[in-house]
Parts: structure tokens; C-alpha cells; sequence
């Protein structure tokens, strides 16, 4: 059996923001530059590197200002096979879903092209629906550094001139114009570029055609817990046994989590804050004491499910089963052939048949969590001498209750793994890109069978209008398209 190899996947902070932009998308600076492929215009990165400078500025901080970040993406020789276009959309695509960020990426080879691989730029800020703006009250005072002074008489010379270099805003002009939001910073921790690895390497992995080039992840953490080995005549066996109890426990939520929507970001954020944290906390108070790591993955569990029932119970569940498929917004099409169907579409029907079985068995792990709440609360509220037996069968109920929602958790993985996967998140990592595949697919057919029609002379002058309409609503965002198609 052929050795797996680690996929090649590493994070940079980049300096010189325009700079960097111009080496990786220009054909003059490359000499095996495929394509390039962005989010957004091209201002925006000037924005953008702009905005960081000033703040920067503003903090006083040593060193040099970080204005974007930048992945390298190795990919598998192979990947030469597809369409450059295609393989670059969906890995920029992919990330920008994953954490809406603008991006620009370039697909390039080495000179000896024998490293084929994506240079991915990602802005560590977003763009903010309305820009805010500052109004000077008075005049507004400005050293040769930028910095804001007190009286005008400080930025003089002993002339009286204004010293080159500052510079004065009058009263009711704009001094200060944000564009951007704070710097997010999941960006800088090690749980990001984790889970970027991870979930770049279960990308590649989709659409590798053999499997001895399948890539894995040098692994320092992920989603799931592992099971920890008993040894024979451990006397420690019983407290391990109830440990691996609550790490399949946790295991099972995650699986829950991922099926309901929740990213694999805040997954291992929880891991962090409940599990990893904790246990370096209480190691530090109280010595190690391996009878506590129990109780800290019972709360990890309890949080876990917090937001899995944030998410149900929110609209966000729904926007994310509506915008998940978007992963790729296939270009018009300049020829006549029929667009063609893919290994993934073709499969795509039955993942989709998978997934709908995830989705009802967890719908109904939800409704059984809402009761054995309202089971709980009415425990709570049967009080008194005479409700002894009352309280009893409330117990029993719950018990029996918590039993069957453990049983069905653990399904879930069960689900998959009758049909070939191994986890639930490797399935849903195929599920998703199968999906967006065949999204792809059907919205190429779709504008081919709307070209059709538009090509199609209209015979009166009213039909021609009516043609004319619908064009325009149908293309809005492509008015010249529009135009040029209709000229006769």
C-alpha cells in the first residue's frame, strides 16, 4: 500500500500588499502564470492597504504593518488535466464561502514545472455596507508624521509657514473615512490555519482521479477526539472507559454540528476554549488530575449543542443551505455544445439521497433535545412531599429519553459509513463539492436554454419588445452582453 503523502498548504503575511499582487498576476514577472482570478476590483486592495497603513500608524506599534495574508496551495501534478479557470474559482471560491473575505488568487507552475500550485491573497478585513465618516468641528492640525497637534502654531516654521509635510483640514470637511471593519482576528491564530489545511486538503482529495495521490494533513488537532487505548490490567481501565464514553460523545455532536451547519471553525473553537484550554488550566490550579478531563468534555458537549440549537433556531440555517451551493459562477458560455457532466454530478443525486438521511435523523435528534428539556423543566417544577412518584417517572422518561438521542447521535456516523466514508465530515466535504459541481452544471444548461430563446428572432415589433424586457431583467448585471446580442 503506497505511502500518503502531507498536502503542502502555508499561510505569509504580506508587507507590501500592491507589490505582491502585481509579482503573482503579472505575465511579465511569471514566467508559467495560468490564470488569475478575483473576488472584487482591483481598488479595493489599494483601499485596503491604505486603510491598514493609517491604522497601523495610529497604534504606534514596532515593526511592519501586515496589510493582507497569502496562502500557497501545492496541488497534485494531475490537477494539469483540468481547466485552469475552473480549478482556480473553485479553491478561491471555496475560501471566500468559508469565511467572506475578498480574495485574488493566481495559478502558477515553477520554472521546471514541477510545482504546480495557488497563490491565494485573503483581506483580513471586510467592506462595510456604508462608509463611516468623521467631520471636523474646527480646524484640524497635522504634523509631518500624520499626527494630530493642538494649534497651527505647531506645525510652523519660524516664519509662520506651514512646514512641508503637514497639512490642515478646515472646519466641516471629512478627517477621517473608514471603509473596512476591524481586523478579524481568527485570522492570526493556529485553529484557522488548521482548519484551512484540513479543509483545502479534503478539496483536493474530491477531485484527485487516483487514489495513491490522495493527500493528508500532518495532523495537530482536528474535530474529533481519539479514543484512548486501555492496556491490560490497567487499573485506571474504568475512569479510561468513561473517558472514551464522553469522547465518543463529543464526536458524535460534532458530527451533529457538521450536518447542521456549523463550520468546522467554530467546532474547534469550542475544542479550544472548553477542552484544550481548560485542561492547561486545571493541570496548572490542581496538578494532573486525569478524573477531571471527564467533567471538562461534559461541558464541551453541553456547548456544542448550545449552538447547534442557536442554529436551529435561527434563520442562519436556512441562508446557509441556500448559499452553500454557490461555490462557482460559471462564465457564459461562446459555445454551442451542451455542457457536460462531471464524475461528481453524475454522483451527486446519491450523495444528495445521503445527506437528506443525515439531515431527517438529525431534525429528529432536535425534536427529541426539545422535549427531554421540557421533560427536565417539568422535573424541576414538580415539588413536594406527594410528587415523589411523579418525580420518578420523570426521571425514568429522561433517562430513556437521553439513551435513544445518544443512540441516534451515533447514527449518524453510522449512516456514512455504510456507504464507504469514514467520517461524517469527510462526506460532507464530498457532499458539498458535488453539490456545487452540480449547481455549476445546471445553471450552464440553463443560460444555454436562455441564449437559445434570445437568439431566436422575434417575428412582430411587439414580440421584439416583450424579447427586449425580458432580456433586461434577466441581464441586468451584464447590460453591454444585452446589447451587443440584441443589435440586428
Amino acid at each position: 500500500m503506497p505511502i500518503q503523502r502531507n498536502s503542502f498548504i502555508q499561510m505569509s503575511k504580506l508587507t507590501n500588499l500592491k507589490g505582491r499582487i502585481n509579482y503573482i498576476s503579472s505575465h511579465a514577472r511569471q514566467e508559467n502564470l495560468y490564470t488569475v482570478y478575483e473576488t472584487t476590483e482591483r481598488k479595493f486592495w489599494s483601499e485596503l492597504a491604505k486603510c491598514n497603513q493609517e491604522e497601523f500608524t495610529k497604534s504606534g506599534t514596532d515593526g511592519k504593518c501586515i496589510e493582507a495574508r497569502e496562502f500557497i496551495i501545492a496541488l497534485p501534478e494531475s490537477f494539469v488535466d483540468y481547466q485552469p479557470d475552473m480549478i482556480l474559482k473553485l479553491f478561491t471560491e471555496h475560501f471566500k464561502q468559508n469565511y467572506r473575505v475578498e480574495c485574488i488568487a493566481a495559478l502558477h507552475h515553477n520554472k521546471r514545472k514541477t510545482n504546480y500550485h495557488i497563490h491565494l491573497i485573503f483581506s483580513e478585513r471586510k467592506l462595510l455596507d456604508e462608509p463611516i465618516e468623521k467631520i471636523a468641528s474646527r480646524n484640524m492640525f497635522y504634523n509631518e508624521a500624520g499626527k494630530h497637534v493642538r494649534t497651527k502654531k505647531e506645525i510652523c516654521d519660524e516664519s509662520g509657514q506651514i512646514r512641508k509635510g503637514c497639512k490642515i483640514i478646515k472646519k466641516g470637511e471629512v478627517y477621517e473615512r473608514k471603509l473596512f471593519t476591524i481586523k478579524d482576528k481568527k485570522f492570526k491564530s493556529e485553529a484557522f490555519l488548521d482548519e484551512v489545511k484540513h479543509s483545502y486538503t479534503e478539496l483536493i482529495n474530491v477531485y484527485v482521479k487516483d487514489d495513491k495521490e490522495k493527500l493528508k494533513v500532518f495532523e495537530r488537532g482536528g474535530v474529533y477526539l481519539p479514543m484512548k487505548k486501555i492496556g491490560k490490567n490497567n487499573p485506571k481501565a474504568p475512569q479510561i472507559e468513561a473517558d472514551n464514553k464522553q469522547r465518543q460523545m463529543w464526536n458524535s455532536t460534532v458530527d451533529r454540528a457538521l450536518v447542521s451547519g456549523i463550520t468546522e471553525q467554530s467546532i474547534l473553537e469550542v475544542k479550544k476554549s472548553e477542552i484544550s484550554e481548560m485542561i492547561k488550566e486545571d493541570i496548572e490550579k490542581n496538578g494532573n488530575q486525569p478524573q477531571n478531563f471527564y467533567m471538562l468534555l461534559v461541558t464541551a458537549v453541553k456547548e456544542l449543542e448550545r449552538l447547534i440549537t442557536q442554529m436551529y433556531q435561527s434563520k442562519e440555517k436556512a441562508e446557509f443551505e441556500k448559499n452553500e451551493i454557490e461555490l462557482i459562477v460559471p462564465n457564459r458560455s461562446e459555445t454551442d455544445e451542451q455542457p457536460k457532466k462531471t464524475p461528481l454530478v453524475l454522483k451527486y443525486p446519491k450523495l444528495a439521497e445521503i445527506y437528506e438521511k443525515l439531515d431527517r435523523q438529525n431534525h429528529k435528534i432536535h425534536q427529541n433535545k426539545q422535549q427531554l428539556e421540557e421533560f427536565q423543566e417539568e422535573l424541576d417544577n414538580t415539588k413536594g412531599l406527594f410528587k415523589g412518584k411523579k418525580r420518578k417517572e420523570l426521571r425514568d422518561k429522561i433517562e430513556q429519553l437521553q439513551l435513544k438521542i445518544d443512540s441516534m447521535k451515533q447514527n449518524l456516523s453510522n449512516i456514512v459509513q455504510n456507504y464507504g466514508y469514514k467520517t461524517v465530515k469527510e462526506f460532507m466535504t464530498e457532499y458539498k463539492a458535488a453539490k456545487a459541481d452540480y449547481n455549476n452544471y445546471k445553471s450552464q444548461l440553463s443560460e444555454r436554454q436562455n441564449q437559445d430563446k434570445i437568439k431566436e428572432k422575434p417575428e412582430s415589433i411587439k414580440e421584439k419588445l416583450k424579447f427586449y424586457k425580458v432580456a433586461a431583467k434577466k441581464y441586468d448585471t451584464d447590460k453591454t452582453y444585452v446589447k451587443n446580442m440584441y443589435i440586428r
